[in-house]
């Protein structure tokens, strides 16, 4: 969804974003550029600053989030809950209550210890804006590379990558209401709307959506993508929206205050 609202890896924004990093390294996009080999830990968290910079804290309102937010909280006697693998905070930062959010996969605004000593999180705005400020040749200085406040190795970002990943207290608390929600509403009239789900990760979204619906025969599965998928099992309580999902929303918006 947030490729969807103006936030594109590719093509002319990571080229107007990166150009020097480009011309340096070859890089293509900045969802392969995570995964670098970057020559130094100054190298590679020059890139990652400004990576955060573009897409956790630059441009904080996304219309097309602020649409959505407007159609769901718009739903008279209707609870909802939002599960994302995005890991920019779009969603908060769009105005969707916190509590009724799981960012299941991490956050750009978060930093852990890379070992991990301990099962924390803390936030990374400050040390992001100065390493933005103060990098030249593709390059930060190396008294600003971060490390753990606790034990003093490398920081790391709060992704899911590989099994170092830190599920905080906040993220269980995320998920502990989230999963309570899908019990409380297991039987009940819902619809289970996926908005932009891929293939990096179906187990976390798509398989468990599809689950769901096939289980509860007063379930409605909807989604909205490019080339929207639907089993043969559900398919007769299943919505596919082909096409682009900004497009779809603001036409849902439309209908809705219609």
């Amino acid at each position: 969804m947030s490729a969807a609202a103006g936030l594109s890896y590719s093509g002319p924004r990571f080229a107007r974003l990166f150009p020097d990093f480009i011309e340096e390294f070859g890089l293509s996009d900045m969802y392969s550029s995570g995964f670098y080999p970057f020559p130094t830990p100054e190298h590679r968290w020059a890139y990652w600053s400004r990576h955060i910079m573009a897409n956790r804290y630059d441009n904080p309102i996304l219309p097309l989030y602020q649409d959505l937010r407007a159609i769901l909280n718009g739903l008279v006697d209707t609870d909802y809950f939002v599960i994302t693998t995005n890991v920019d905070h779009a969603f908060a930062r769009n105005g969707f209550d916190e509590s009724l959010l799981f960012a299941t996969q991490g956050d750009y605004g978060l930093w852990q210890c890379s070992v991990p000593c301990h099962a924390g999180t803390w936030s990374n705005e400050s040390a992001v804006h100065k390493m933005v400020a103060h990098q030249q040749d593709l390059r930060i200085p190396s008294s600003s590379l971060p490390t753990c406040p606790r034990c003093g190795e490398p920081a790391a970002m709060n992704l899911r990558v590989d099994s170092t990943f830190v599920e905080d207290d906040r993220w269980h608390t995320a998920a502990e209401r989230y999963h309570r929600f899908l019990s409380e509403h297991e039987s009940d009239r819902v619809l289970y709307l996926e908005i932009g789900v891929g293939w990096n990760t179906p187990s976390l979204i798509k398989f468990p959506f599809w689950q769901r619906t096939y289980a509860n025969s007063s379930a409605t599965f909807a989604t909205l993508n490019q080339e929207p998928e639907v089993p043969q099992q559900i398919e007769q309580r299943s919505i596919a929206v082909p096409g682009d999902i900004a497009a779809s929303i603001e036409a849902w918006k439309a209908l809705a205050q219609s």
